[in-house]
Protein backbone atom coordinates (compact mmCIF):
# COMPACT_ATOMS: atom_id res chain seq x y z
CA UNK A 1 0.00 0.00 0.00
CA UNK A 2 1.82 3.24 -1.16
CA UNK A 3 0.32 6.67 0.39
CA UNK A 4 0.02 10.43 -1.17
CA UNK A 5 -0.17 13.32 0.56
CA UNK A 6 -0.84 16.35 -1.31
CA UNK A 7 -1.80 20.20 -0.92
CA UNK A 8 -2.11 23.28 -2.42
CA UNK A 9 -0.36 26.86 -1.00
CA UNK A 10 -0.44 30.01 -2.00
CA UNK A 11 0.81 32.97 0.18
CA UNK A 12 0.74 31.28 3.14
CA UNK A 13 3.53 33.43 4.86
CA UNK A 14 1.80 36.73 3.99
CA UNK A 15 -1.46 35.24 5.47
CA UNK A 16 0.13 33.01 8.02
CA UNK A 17 -1.08 29.62 7.04
CA UNK A 18 0.25 26.89 8.97
CA UNK A 19 1.65 24.89 5.95
CA UNK A 20 4.20 23.57 7.04
CA UNK A 21 3.04 22.15 10.18
CA UNK A 22 0.32 20.38 7.83
CA UNK A 23 2.64 18.54 5.97
CA UNK A 24 5.15 17.58 8.79
CA UNK A 25 1.62 16.40 10.44
CA UNK A 26 1.27 13.69 7.59
CA UNK A 27 4.72 12.98 6.16
CA UNK A 28 5.64 10.35 8.84
CA UNK A 29 2.99 7.46 6.79
CA UNK A 30 3.30 9.30 3.31
CA UNK A 31 5.25 7.82 0.71
CA UNK A 32 5.39 10.97 -1.03
CA UNK A 33 3.87 14.41 -0.82
CA UNK A 34 2.59 16.58 -3.76
CA UNK A 35 2.52 20.20 -2.52
CA UNK A 36 1.40 22.71 -5.60
CA UNK A 37 2.96 26.08 -4.84
CA UNK A 38 0.95 29.07 -6.75
CA UNK A 39 2.65 31.99 -7.70
CA UNK A 40 3.12 34.29 -4.33
CA UNK A 41 4.21 37.10 -3.07
CA UNK A 42 6.23 35.97 -0.28
CA UNK A 43 8.03 33.34 0.54
CA UNK A 44 6.00 30.52 0.26
CA UNK A 45 8.39 28.19 -2.14
CA UNK A 46 11.38 29.04 -0.12
CA UNK A 47 8.69 27.65 3.15
CA UNK A 48 7.84 24.34 1.62
CA UNK A 49 11.42 23.69 0.28
CA UNK A 50 12.69 24.36 3.90
CA UNK A 51 11.03 21.40 5.07
CA UNK A 52 13.40 18.99 3.46
CA UNK A 53 12.03 15.69 3.29
CA UNK A 54 12.89 13.41 -0.28
CA UNK A 55 9.44 12.15 0.11
CA UNK A 56 8.12 16.20 -0.67
CA UNK A 57 7.51 16.81 -4.75
CA UNK A 58 6.72 20.37 -5.72
CA UNK A 59 4.93 21.58 -8.95
CA UNK A 60 3.97 25.22 -9.16
CA UNK A 61 1.55 26.98 -11.03
CA UNK A 62 0.08 29.80 -11.84
CA UNK A 63 -3.38 30.28 -10.50
CA UNK A 64 -6.12 31.74 -12.26
CA UNK A 65 -7.91 34.05 -9.87
CA UNK A 66 -10.90 35.15 -12.66
CA UNK A 67 -12.08 31.56 -11.25
CA UNK A 68 -12.57 32.58 -8.13
CA UNK A 69 -13.71 30.15 -5.46
CA UNK A 70 -13.03 27.52 -8.24
CA UNK A 71 -9.69 28.05 -8.36
CA UNK A 72 -9.23 26.18 -5.69
CA UNK A 73 -10.72 23.10 -6.91
CA UNK A 74 -9.03 23.19 -10.12
CA UNK A 75 -5.52 23.43 -8.14
CA UNK A 76 -6.30 20.42 -5.64
CA UNK A 77 -7.09 18.33 -8.58
CA UNK A 78 -4.08 19.60 -10.34
CA UNK A 79 -1.75 18.22 -7.61
CA UNK A 80 -4.29 15.12 -7.40
CA UNK A 81 -3.22 14.34 -10.86
CA UNK A 82 0.44 14.20 -9.43
CA UNK A 83 -0.12 11.41 -7.21
CA UNK A 84 0.45 7.50 -7.33
CA UNK A 85 -0.36 6.26 -4.47
CA UNK A 86 -3.36 3.74 -3.46
CA UNK A 87 -4.49 6.81 -0.88
CA UNK A 88 -4.25 10.16 -1.49
CA UNK A 89 -4.39 12.30 1.40
CA UNK A 90 -5.56 15.31 1.03
CA UNK A 91 -4.88 18.37 3.66
CA UNK A 92 -5.86 22.20 3.38
CA UNK A 93 -2.79 24.52 4.09
CA UNK A 94 -4.51 25.20 7.87
CA UNK A 95 -5.24 21.28 8.58
CA UNK A 96 -3.62 19.25 10.84
CA UNK A 97 -3.73 15.93 12.18
CA UNK A 98 -2.62 14.45 15.58
CA UNK A 99 0.41 12.32 15.99
CA UNK A 100 -1.33 10.12 18.01
CA UNK A 101 -3.88 9.44 15.03
CA UNK A 102 -1.57 8.23 12.24
CA UNK A 103 -1.59 4.77 13.17
CA UNK A 104 -5.02 4.68 12.97
CA UNK A 105 -5.05 6.27 10.22
CA UNK A 106 -2.97 3.89 8.30
CA UNK A 107 -4.68 0.94 9.92
CA UNK A 108 -7.83 2.07 8.31
CA UNK A 109 -6.45 2.82 5.29
CA UNK A 110 -5.09 -0.60 4.88
CA UNK A 111 -8.30 -2.01 6.08
CA UNK A 112 -10.18 -0.60 3.25
CA UNK A 113 -7.79 -0.62 0.48
CA UNK A 114 -9.57 -3.61 -1.22
CA UNK A 115 -12.77 -2.91 0.04
CA UNK A 116 -13.54 -0.80 -3.38
CA UNK A 117 -16.85 0.08 -2.53
CA UNK A 118 -15.52 2.94 -0.14
CA UNK A 119 -14.38 5.87 -2.25
CA UNK A 120 -12.79 7.99 0.89
CA UNK A 121 -12.26 7.90 4.50
CA UNK A 122 -14.27 10.73 6.90
CA UNK A 123 -12.86 12.61 10.35
CA UNK A 124 -14.64 14.71 12.71
CA UNK A 125 -13.43 18.05 12.41
CA UNK A 126 -12.20 20.39 15.33
CA UNK A 127 -12.95 23.95 14.14
CA UNK A 128 -10.97 26.00 16.57
CA UNK A 129 -11.97 29.60 16.67
CA UNK A 130 -10.34 32.61 18.28
CA UNK A 131 -8.19 30.48 20.55
CA UNK A 132 -6.26 27.09 20.54
CA UNK A 133 -8.84 26.14 23.26
CA UNK A 134 -12.26 26.90 21.92
CA UNK A 135 -14.10 25.17 18.77
CA UNK A 136 -17.48 25.81 16.75
CA UNK A 137 -19.97 23.78 16.88
CA UNK A 138 -22.86 25.44 15.50
CA UNK A 139 -24.60 26.14 12.32
CA UNK A 140 -22.40 27.07 8.92
CA UNK A 141 -19.66 24.94 10.80
CA UNK A 142 -19.41 21.41 9.25
CA UNK A 143 -18.67 18.68 11.53
CA UNK A 144 -17.57 16.11 9.16
CA UNK A 145 -15.64 15.75 5.85
CA UNK A 146 -13.68 13.89 3.77
CA UNK A 147 -9.58 13.79 3.59
CA UNK A 148 -8.64 10.67 2.47
CA UNK A 149 -9.76 9.36 -0.86
CA UNK A 150 -9.35 6.11 -3.06
CA UNK A 151 -6.64 7.12 -6.36
CA UNK A 152 -8.43 6.12 -9.17
CA UNK A 153 -9.15 8.34 -10.81
CA UNK A 154 -12.63 8.48 -10.08
CA UNK A 155 -12.57 11.34 -7.77
CA UNK A 156 -12.53 15.23 -8.02
CA UNK A 157 -12.20 17.92 -5.64
CA UNK A 158 -15.27 20.43 -6.36
CA UNK A 159 -16.81 23.81 -5.33
CA UNK A 160 -14.04 25.64 -3.17
CA UNK A 161 -12.10 22.50 -2.41
CA UNK A 162 -14.43 21.81 0.32
CA UNK A 163 -14.79 18.38 -0.56
CA UNK A 164 -14.52 15.19 -3.06
CA UNK A 165 -17.15 13.85 -5.25
CA UNK A 166 -17.61 11.36 -7.69
CA UNK A 167 -16.99 11.89 -11.65
CA UNK A 168 -20.11 9.73 -12.68
CA UNK A 169 -22.34 11.64 -9.99
CA UNK A 170 -23.40 8.90 -7.71
CA UNK A 171 -22.77 9.25 -4.01
CA UNK A 172 -19.55 9.45 -2.25
CA UNK A 173 -19.13 6.11 -0.34
CA UNK A 174 -17.08 6.55 2.77
CA UNK A 175 -15.60 5.03 6.17
CA UNK A 176 -15.26 6.37 9.32
CA UNK A 177 -11.15 6.67 10.80
CA UNK A 178 -12.79 7.70 14.30
CA UNK A 179 -10.20 9.98 14.30
CA UNK A 180 -10.20 14.20 14.70
CA UNK A 181 -9.02 16.58 11.61
CA UNK A 182 -7.72 19.99 13.69
CA UNK A 183 -8.33 23.37 11.65
CA UNK A 184 -6.70 26.15 12.93
CA UNK A 185 -8.23 28.98 10.10
CA UNK A 186 -9.58 31.02 12.44
CA UNK A 187 -6.98 31.20 15.20
CA UNK A 188 -4.56 34.43 14.35
CA UNK A 189 -4.64 37.48 15.45
CA UNK A 190 -7.58 40.22 14.93
CA UNK A 191 -5.44 42.06 12.50
CA UNK A 192 -3.35 38.73 10.61
CA UNK A 193 -7.33 37.31 10.39
CA UNK A 194 -9.11 40.36 8.83
CA UNK A 195 -6.44 40.91 6.16
CA UNK A 196 -6.95 36.94 5.29
CA UNK A 197 -10.78 37.50 5.24
CA UNK A 198 -10.29 40.48 3.33
CA UNK A 199 -8.67 38.91 1.08
CA UNK A 200 -10.62 35.70 0.66
CA UNK A 201 -14.05 37.57 -0.01
CA UNK A 202 -12.81 40.03 -2.63
CA UNK A 203 -11.71 36.92 -4.74
CA UNK A 204 -14.64 35.49 -4.37
CA UNK A 205 -13.24 32.29 -1.42
CA UNK A 206 -15.59 33.72 1.18
CA UNK A 207 -18.95 35.06 1.34
CA UNK A 208 -18.75 38.58 2.82
CA UNK A 209 -21.32 38.22 5.07
CA UNK A 210 -19.62 35.14 6.66
CA UNK A 211 -16.09 37.54 6.87
CA UNK A 212 -14.40 38.31 9.75
CA UNK A 213 -15.70 41.62 11.33
CA UNK A 214 -12.72 42.62 13.67
CA UNK A 215 -12.83 40.78 16.74
CA UNK A 216 -14.01 37.45 18.34
CA UNK A 217 -16.02 38.00 20.82
CA UNK A 218 -16.72 36.53 24.00
CA UNK A 219 -14.98 33.29 23.72
CA UNK A 220 -17.06 31.86 26.23
CA UNK A 221 -19.81 31.77 24.10
CA UNK A 222 -17.63 28.57 22.67
CA UNK A 223 -17.06 25.26 24.14
CA UNK A 224 -13.37 24.76 25.36
CA UNK A 225 -11.49 22.18 24.66
CA UNK A 226 -9.53 20.17 26.97
CA UNK A 227 -7.18 17.72 24.90
CA UNK A 228 -4.05 17.88 23.25
CA UNK A 229 -3.17 19.27 19.98
CA UNK A 230 -0.88 18.01 17.15
CA UNK A 231 3.05 18.14 18.38
CA UNK A 232 4.02 20.46 15.51
CA UNK A 233 1.50 23.22 16.21
CA UNK A 234 2.99 23.60 20.32
CA UNK A 235 5.66 26.26 19.40
CA UNK A 236 2.58 28.31 17.57
CA UNK A 237 0.08 28.00 20.33
CA UNK A 238 2.92 28.82 23.48
CA UNK A 239 2.99 32.47 21.17
CA UNK A 240 -0.46 32.83 21.07
CA UNK A 241 -1.00 35.18 24.01
CA UNK A 242 -5.31 35.28 23.51
CA UNK A 243 -4.88 31.24 24.06
CA UNK A 244 -2.56 31.53 27.04
CA UNK A 245 -4.82 33.36 28.40
CA UNK A 246 -7.89 31.69 27.53
CA UNK A 247 -6.39 28.48 28.64
CA UNK A 248 -5.86 30.18 32.11
CA UNK A 249 -9.63 30.86 32.62
CA UNK A 250 -10.84 27.42 31.22
CA UNK A 251 -8.63 25.72 33.51
CA UNK A 252 -9.62 27.59 36.41
CA UNK A 253 -13.58 26.78 35.81
CA UNK A 254 -12.86 23.22 34.97
CA UNK A 255 -10.10 22.08 37.20
CA UNK A 256 -12.60 19.31 37.97
CA UNK A 257 -13.41 17.96 34.77
CA UNK A 258 -11.38 14.59 34.26
CA UNK A 259 -11.04 15.81 30.50
CA UNK A 260 -8.49 18.22 31.62
CA UNK A 261 -6.67 16.29 33.86
CA UNK A 262 -5.88 13.37 31.63
CA UNK A 263 -5.99 15.87 28.46
CA UNK A 264 -8.79 13.52 26.52
CA UNK A 265 -9.16 14.70 22.87
CA UNK A 266 -12.70 15.22 23.41
CA UNK A 267 -15.53 16.98 21.56
CA UNK A 268 -19.22 17.56 22.42
CA UNK A 269 -21.45 15.71 20.12
CA UNK A 270 -24.05 18.28 21.39
CA UNK A 271 -24.55 20.95 17.91
CA UNK A 272 -26.04 24.23 17.98
CA UNK A 273 -28.30 25.15 15.02
CA UNK A 274 -28.38 28.35 14.82
CA UNK A 275 -24.93 30.50 14.29
CA UNK A 276 -23.40 31.84 17.75
CA UNK A 277 -22.66 35.55 16.58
Amino acid sequence: MKISGFTIVRNAVKFNYPVAASIRSILPICDEFIVNVGDSQDGTLELIRSIESPKIRIIQSQWDMSLGAGVLAQETNRALKECRGDWAFYLQSDEVIHEEDLNKLKFWMRHYLNKKDIDALRFWWFHFYGSFWRYRIDFGWYQKQDRIIRNNGQIESYGDAFGFRRIDGKAMRTGLTFCYLYHYGWVNSSEAMQKRSDNASSIGFMDKNNAFTGGYGDLNRFPSYLGTHPRVMQEVIQQHPLSREDFKNICRKSWWNPCLWMRLRFKTGRRVKTRMI
